[in-house]
């Protein structure tokens, strides 16, 4: 049994050795950035952030399109498409140069105390693709947000009231969600941490649906 999976494994690489190698340094990539002690409280930190950042995003955006006098399934939808993207791309490349910055700092230091440079070694490799990792992890994180609060608009096509509702819970589901995952990483209780982010969730909702009957 072993063989012949060995066998089909070599033949599979063999068929496709590009694929292969690039799978590998993929891989490879992944472990090396995971390998520096920095790395996952700065995904959490980044993580955190930019969730809360764009569900609230989010909400504002259906508050001011699904729940106008005059509402538009094709603007809400186009809107949470578009503004999803912009802010991955806004966050993914902000988040790289500002952890460029801080690995050039850490690196140029640590080349200044064994005088030699690094961009060659294991720190060196592991420091850009922990950058990387960190970019490309935030630069996806508003996309899936936006992707799970715009399934109802997909999904209810022709009752858009209806399906911002829905959104709005989904909305502040991934609040609670995010905020029971943040109290467990950080060693606090997990539900009390995820209705604070919910309930607060709750309050923006109703001030800017407020602020929109107003206007």
């Amino acid at each position: 049994m072993f063989a012949t999976e060995t066998i089909e494994y070599l033949h599979r690489v063999c068929a496709n050795p590009q694929e292969t190698m690039v799978r590998n340094r993929i891989s490879d990539g992944i472990k090396a950035a995971m390998s520096l002690p920095g790395t996952w409280p700065t995904i959490r930190r980044y993580l955190v952030n930019t969730i809360f950042d764009s569900t609230f995003v989010m909400l504002g955006i259906i508050i001011g399109s699904a729940f106008s006098s005059d509402p538009n399934i094709r603007l809400t939808i186009v809107t949470i498409l578009t503004s999803s993207v912009a802010l991955g791309i806004s966050t993914g490349v902000s988040t790289y140069e500002a952890e460029n910055l801080e690995q050039n700092k850490r690196i140029d230091e640590i080349e200044r105390a064994m005088l030699r440079p690094l961009d060659d070694t294991h720190i060196g490799r592991s420091a850009r693709s922990s950058m990387l990792l960190i970019s490309f992890v935030i630069f996806l994180a508003p996309l899936l947000v936006g992707l799970v609060i715009l399934s109802p608009f997909l999904l209810l096509n022709e009752e858009i009231v209806t399906a911002a509702w829905i959104a709005i819970a989904l909305a502040i589901g991934v609040l609670f969600t995010t905020g029971v995952l943040m109290g467990r990483s950080g060693g606090r209780n997990p539900w009390v941490q995820g209705a604070r982010m919910a309930f607060i969730g709750a309050i923006a909702f109703v001030i800017c649906f407020y602020i929109e009957k107003l206007v």
